[in-house]
This record gives structure tokens, sequence and C-alpha cells, in this order.
């Protein structure tokens, strides 16, 4: 048998010498046999490929520029604008409260009232000592006032002048001392009134009348929050920061003429917030470990639908992007080190790998930022059916992207 590289039919083969028999064959005979089995079979492969087999049917779409507008998706968490946890300033009993549950307070409204009978007596005794100070003064005043001269004629002696002299700013300086007992017995009596500091919606009874507080304890007896406005707190990672920054500097991200963009709510049912917040504040710190950073927004919040601790998406409108590129997220594929590609139709209805780089998904789309060019037809449908250079049937995706072209 000669050495060739064609395909032998069985007639061919016969007229070769080769005789395939049920008769037992020797071992060298009959790897000879298998060899050519398998020759045979591959070549019936071949030649099936030569016969044409029908190209396979694929969906595509024809991308082409056209404008989308684009926004930042971060998840959060609702703050408060203020809260103050109140805790008393004076040890004592809770006589009496004085407000409803869950109502609006004002600043400076009455919440407690602690027994003030110890308070109140050192108040007064504080009182009496100022007056008892004050008396003794205008003793010491007096006769000082009477020295004064005699001590210009030295008809007394200049010690018992300078003595006189002490024992009168003595008395001034415990006149000062009485008044400031007096002042800090006055506070501590004002604290037995416990008021709220702040204006906003006070919580649940913490304590209640009976109960014995102390001054400086840890547990609050009351948490008034203000609620409108409210905060929202969202991490940011330092590399869209800078991008962000770059938009508005571009002018491609409309600020709100303080250098911040807009920002809008997704609260956790999938309901839109209907009222448009501000950013307020960036921190100046980038977290190491994490490679973020903290932005805070700003919400109107007149109906107290938004509570301290609630999880929202905050939105961050980044404006219009007039001829952007994108193709659809099932069209892109990634390769053995992670990669991103397409799978195009050239003119010839021949397939080829198209690497890309991407950026965001915007409306179920990712952006294409390098890799692709108007007109071409990216593979959405049957990419498991068809391999590099094979030729497919074409059909336009029914859901294809609008675009300026259309």
């Amino acid at each position: 048998m000669h050495d060739r590289t064609v395909c032998l039919s069985a007639t061919q083969l016969r007229a070769e010498g080769v005789i395939f028999s049920r008769v037992a064959v020797s071992g060298p005979a009959l790897l000879l046999s298998l060899g050519l089995v398998a020759g045979l079979t591959g070549c019936k492969q071949k030649a099936a490929e030569q016969q044409g087999m029908p190209p396979q049917p694929v969906e595509v779409v024809t991308i082409h520029p056209h404008p989308i507008h684009t926004q930042t998706v971060l998840p959060g968490r609702t703050d408060a604008y203020e809260q103050a946890q109140i805790r008393p300033q004076v040890s004592g009993m809770i006589l009496t409260r004085s407000f409803k549950q869950g109502s609006d307070m004002h600043e400076g409204d009455l919440l407690y009232k602690i027994n003030p009978a110890p308070y109140q007596a050192t108040y007064d005794r504080a009182k009496a000592a100022l007056l008892q100070a004050q008396a003794a003064a205008v003793s010491i005043e007096a006769q000082l006032r009477r020295y004064r001269p005699l001590a210009t004629a030295h008809a007394v002696s200049s010690q018992d002048y300078d003595n006189t002299l002490s024992q009168a700013r003595q008395a001034e300086a415990q006149i000062a001392q009485a008044k400031a007992n007096v002042a800090s017995a006055k506070v501590n009596l004002d604290w037995t009134e416990v008021r709220s500091p702040i204006d906003g919606r006070i919580g649940r009874m913490l304590v209640t009348p009976g109960s014995l507080v102390t001054a400086g304890q840890t547990a609050p007896i009351a948490v008034v929050t203000r609620l409108d406005p409210i905060y929202v707190d969202v991490n940011l990672a330092d590399v869209d920061m800078l991008r962000l920054r770059r938009e508005m500097a571009q002018g491609q991200i409309k600020g709100n003429g303080k250098g911040m963009p807009p920002v809008t709510l997704e609260l956790d049912d999938g309901s839109t917030y209907p009222r448009t917040g501000e950013l307020r504040l960036a921190e100046v710190t980038v977290d190491p470990a994490t490679g973020t950073l903290v932005l805070r927004a700003e919400f109107p919040n007149p109906d107290k639908l938004l509570l301290p601790g609630m999880f929202v998406h905050a939105r961050i409108d980044e404006g219009e992007i007039p001829d952007a590129l994108t193709v659809p997220q099932v069209a892109l594929q990634r390769d053995s080190k992670g990669n991103p590609q397409v799978l195009v139709v050239g003119q010839d209805s021949k397939v080829a790998i198209r690497p890309v780089r991407v950026g965001r998904i915007v409306d179920q789309s990712w952006q294409v930022l390098d890799g692709l060019k108007d007109g071409d037809r990216v593979i959405v449908n049957g990419l498991q059916k068809v391999r590099p250079g094979a030729k497919v049937k074409v059909t336009e995706a029914a859901d294809a992207p609008q675009s300026k072209a259309d």
C-alpha cells in the first residue's frame, strides 16, 4: 500500500489488497486494520464537511452610536440630620413625663421632671450664703472708707489700714464665690426639668415616672430625632470619584451650583422617592482597606417618609453621552484570562472574535469603550453553536436597541 494522503473508499481498499473478514488476525495486522478504519471514518467526516453543512442560524444586533443617560447607583443608609440622646444631668427620681410618644417636639419643650426638692434646698442655701457674704462685706467696706483718710493723715498705722484693705478684698472674693455657688445650684435646679435640645420627633418612652436616674448615665431616657431634612450616606470607590470630578469638569454632569451633582433615591421596596437631593459632603480621606470614601447627600423629608437606618439606593445623575456604543449583556463573553470579548459576523457571514474594552452597564447593556465600530454585527443568540471561522445564517434580533441609525 503506497504512502499517500488521500481518502479511500471500500472498493479502493479492496483494490489495494486490504480484505476485511471474520477470521482471526495477528497483532500487527489488527493494528493496521484499526488504523484503516479510523482513517476511513475521518475521511467520511471530511467528505461531509466538503459537501457543506448548512450555516447555523444566529441572531445579531447591529450597533450604532446612540445617546445614553448614565447614572451611578450606590447602596446606602439614611442617617438623621440631628439626633439628641437625652441623658439626665442630675440624679433623682422621675416625677412626671410631659410628652406623647412619637410626637413632634420643639426646642425647649419639657420632657421629664426630676424631683427638685434637694436641688431647691441647695439653691436656697447658696443664696443665703451669698447674703451673708454681702452683709459681712458692708462692715469691712465701711471701715476701709474710714481708715483711708486717716491713713493719709497718719492717724492710723499703715498696718491697720493694710489689714482692713485685705479683709475688704477677702469679702469681695467670698461674695464672688457665693455667687458662683448660687449659679451652680440654679443650673442643677433647672436640670431637674429635662427639656428637648432640638426640634424633632421623640421616640418611645425609655423610663417611667418613679424610676431613679443618675447624672451621666450611659442609657438615654429619651431620643429626639430631626427628620427633615435627612442624610443618605453611601460608599463610593475612589476611581469613581475621580471619574465624577472629571465629568463635572468637562461639563457632562450638571452640578447644583456648589460643585455637586443631583441625587435621586430608590427605596427598598423598589419605589422612587419623589424628591431630589444634593450631595453635601465627600470625605477627605479614602479607607485604605476598601478603597472607598463616604459621600453624604441631603434630602428634604417633610412627610417623614424616610427614617434613619433605612436601606436605599442612591442614583447620581451623570448626564448624557451623545455617541455611545452598547451591546446587550448576553453578547459579552470572557476569555480564559477574564478579558471581555464578543463574537461578530463579518460581511462574508463568518464568525470572528473581537476583544473589547467595556465601561459600565446602562439599561442592561454594556457600554463599549473600544473594540467595536459603527455597523458591527454582534451575535446575541446562538453563541454556543458557532465557533470562529464558521459561516452562519444571520437574523437581526427583534429586541435590538434603538440607535440614531434606526
